[in-house]
């Protein structure tokens, strides 16, 4: 997936002379994000909001069909809220942001706060507590199980070391809550929406999945079990995709939701809670691009398609236009899972080199470039953004409809086998003992730093107390394979007898 340093590209620096700066360029040349005035905070520009419309889109019929439904939270949660559950307060208390005054005065030309609130209100880092308290008076017997609910919304949690798309003070995301009458429904839900992620990430974003359930160290404030999609981005580090959270009743009984089951006896719901944010945005930027910027999987790029129009004379230019809308129309009455293809005609008064770099850094899936010529031979020149830009191919008129969706098809599975193949790669199992361990992610002890680093695959004893030993050396149990091998060995942290098989790295 790399290319040559010696090549010129369109990203400087490449993502072998600076990856978290390559990031960036390519965040800023796609013109997808900036970081706003508010330290932390980003505002998300057309392109890169429009990637996140076809996340929602994706993602939203995916909750629906499982029966879900959406609905709408307050922002603010009282601080009450938050005491009561204390695994939760604690895991959040340092990320929280407060709001203690309810207007402003002028003093000496200057905005003061004033008004305090007689109790603090939490700016929403979750909505776990919020939500419980309408759960508490929605629910009253098991007639009224399952509750099903989602919301899309924004949360606040005060990042110290912010970066666009990946960790930000305030970010996008959608949160599902469910209430259940059984333990063995609440567990089998949380394992449901895990798998409605795992799909997602897979088919829609092209980016492939570990699925597993996170340790005692990093499981969520207050769950009884987190379940984790992990993802490896091209500098082998790991990002965590996305957690699917069984809360038991630690939740019910803190917020009161209780129902009377058909025994006539009252009892706590169990609940679970799971969500996905705009770091996916990050994720699929960072599992996908190359040198020259963005490559979007087709099923999520704003714009599929789009048609460069090329003028040699102004008196050309009616029917180049004209040639490039007949194309357009065709390609839009087209299908591709189910959405029709959405196609842009690019009719700037730009240079066609400079729209069509313009285009290639933004990940554009098709470019299409028609001229007096094309017109003739009713034809047109098709690049795709999985090949080399100078590649392009012949396409007749009559077959363009056809030809962009094979051509899209092969490009969503191409995009998903690279990176699998890459993270396959990249997972280490002769890593066996923790000085080993050390060894293989610091870069100096290895012969070629640039690469060095991955998932480690190994045994561990499962000792919650052990996973301290992986702070200072910045590594983690990314997470517990659902897949288990079932073989026994010695953990990589302590040398004892072990059968748990666990992936370790370094992670954003």
């Amino acid at each position: 997936m790399m290319t040559k340093e010696s090549e010129q590209t369109a990203i400087t620096p490449t993502r072998t002379q600076d990856y978290p700066e390559w990031f960036q360029q390519v965040v800023k040349q796609a013109d997808m994000a900036e970081n706003s005035p508010v330290r932390g905070c980003m505002v998300i520009k057309p392109w890169g909001y429009g990637v996140w419309e076809n996340m929602q889109r994706e993602l939203d019929q995916r909750i629906k069909s499982t029966g879900h439904q959406n609905a709408y939270f307050p922002l603010f949660i009282p601080l009450s809220f938050l005491e009561k559950e204390a695994a939760h307060v604690e895991g959040f208390a340092k990320e929280c942001a407060v709001v203690t005054h309810h207007r402003l005065e002028e003093r000496n030309g200057r905005l003061v706060p004033t008004g305090e609130l007689e109790e603090p209100l939490i700016v929403r880092p979750t909505s776990e507590t919020i939500i419980g308290e309408s759960f508490s008076r929605w629910v009253e017997s098991y007639r009224d199980l399952p509750l099903l609910i989602n919301q899309w919304a924004n949360v606040v949690r005060w990042e110290m070391r912010p970066r666009v798309f990946l960790r930000t003070t305030e970010f996008l995301w959608q949160e599902g809550h469910t209430a259940h009458a059984s333990e063995e429904e609440a567990i089998e839900e949380t394992l449901k929406m895990h798998q409605v992620y795992r799909d997602f990430f897979e088919n829609v974003l092209a980016i492939p999945v570990i699925l597993g359930e996170k340790s005692p160290g990093e499981r969520f404030p207050g769950a009884v079990s987190t379940y984790t999609l992990e993802t490896m981005m091209q500098d082998r580090k790991a990002l965590q995709g996305g957690t699917s959270h069984y809360l038991g009743q630690n939740f019910a009984k803190a917020s009161n939701i209780r129902f009377n089951n058909k025994e006539g006896s009252t009892e706590y719901a169990y609940t679970t809670s799971w969500g996905v944010t705009t770091r996916m945005i990050g994720a699929m930027i960072m599992c996908h691009g190359d040198d020259d910027g963005l490559r979007l999987p087709p099923r999520i790029a704003p714009k599929q398609i789009v048609i460069m129009p090329v003028v040699p004379k102004p008196d050309q230019e009616e029917a180049v236009f004209a040639y490039a809308d007949l194309i357009a129309a065709r390609l839009r009455a087209c299908q591709f899972y189910g959405q029709a293809l959405s196609v842009h005609v690019d009719k700037r008064d730009k240079r066609g080199g400079e729209k069509n770099w313009e285009w290639i850094k933004k990940g554009v899936p098709l470019r299409i470039e028609v001229g007096p010529r094309d017109i003739e031979a009713q034809a047109m020149m098709v690049g795709r953004r999985d090949q080399p830009h100078k590649t392009k191919a012949k396409v007749a008129l009559a077959q363009i409809g056809d030809e962009a969706v094979a051509m899209l098809t092969d490009m969503q599975r191409n995009y998903f086998e690279q990176a699998r193949q890459f993270r396959d790669s990249h997972i280490h199992t002769n890593v066996t003992t923790f000085e080993d361990l050390i060894r293989f992610f610091t870069p100096k002890n290895v012969d070629k730093p640039e690469i060095h680093g991955g998932f480690v695959l190994a045994k561990w004893c499962g000792d919650a107390a052990t996973e301290k030993m992986l702070d200072e050396h910045k590594l983690s149990i990314r997470c517990l394979p659902l897949e288990q091998s079932g073989t026994e060995g010695k953990c990589i942290l302590t040398g004892r007898t072990a059968t748990l098989d666990v992936i370790i790295a370094k992670s954003y």
